[in-house]
């Protein structure tokens, strides 16, 4: 029975570390990318998070797996941030340089967008909005399947939509590439193990719950695009 109990003991300590991320941070935040490769990778690792007021800038950005390098940059509707985009680094590349216990389960953009649809609901509530609420637990996720280009994780794309079956519908495409997989033997070092996220904001959930913002926004990575307050 000693025996027993001590392999489950060293089951348990063997065990990847598993972030506990139940609120993320606001969009403006300076570590809301942080926070989301925390929640993403399964990790208790701190990533220097740099936030970016240039389009381009973010575009040419490759995050680092060692040290921990994780870049943000937040889209603006007029003074209203809409939607944060995130490049990350994936659970399997930091397990590789920091050994195994130092991240866990993958997890996907749209996993990010459900925490961020959550808030958004609470935050209705919170404020006596109940029908608003109501609006906003209806928002539906899309399963975006990552990209596996940058090319495509950069295009043009509509924020949320009108789906077939008359809901809004929230996107949140992302790029990822698996460490584990073959390919890492053929890409360039710079391009492997990336997760990259574009996240509608939980003021933008709000915004369409309410009335004050249609579906059908389009959002750009172009150098023009909206990155500081209008």
């Amino acid at each position: 029975m000693f025996r027993t109990t001590l392999f489950t003991l060293v089951a348990v300590f063997m065990q990847p570390v598993f972030a506990q991320v139940t609120v993320l941070p606001a969009p403006t935040d300076p570590n809301f990318c942080q926070a989301v490769q925390k929640f993403m990778s399964n990790t208790d690792m701190d990533s220097d998070n740099t936030v970016f007021t240039d389009m381009p800038e973010y575009r040419h950005s490759k995050p680092m797996v060692d040290p921990l390098q994780t870049y943000q940059v937040v889209t603006y509707m007029g003074q209203q941030p809409i939607m944060v985009s995130c490049k990350i680094k994936g659970a399997a590349h930091i397990r590789s340089a920091h050994g195994d216990a130092a991240a866990g389960e993958q997890l996907y953009c749209p996993d990010v967008a459900r925490v961020l649809k959550t808030q958004a609901v609470a935050g209705l509530h919170q404020d006596g909005l109940l029908a608003a609420a109501d609006k906003a637990e209806a928002l539906v996720i899309d399963d975006n399947e990552p990209f596996a280009t940058g090319r495509d994780y950069l295009a043009d794309f509509e924020l949320s939509y009108i789906g077939d079956d008359g809901a809004i519908h929230i996107n949140s495409p992302g790029l990822f590439h698996d460490y584990d997989g073959w390919t890492t033997w053929i890409l360039p070092e710079s391009f492997e193990g990336q997760a990259y996220c574009h996240l509608a904001t939980v003021s933008y959930m709000k915004s369409l719950a309410t009335g004050d913002a249609e579906p059908g926004t389009v959002v750009t990575t172009a150098d023009d695009a909206p990155v500081v307050p209008q």
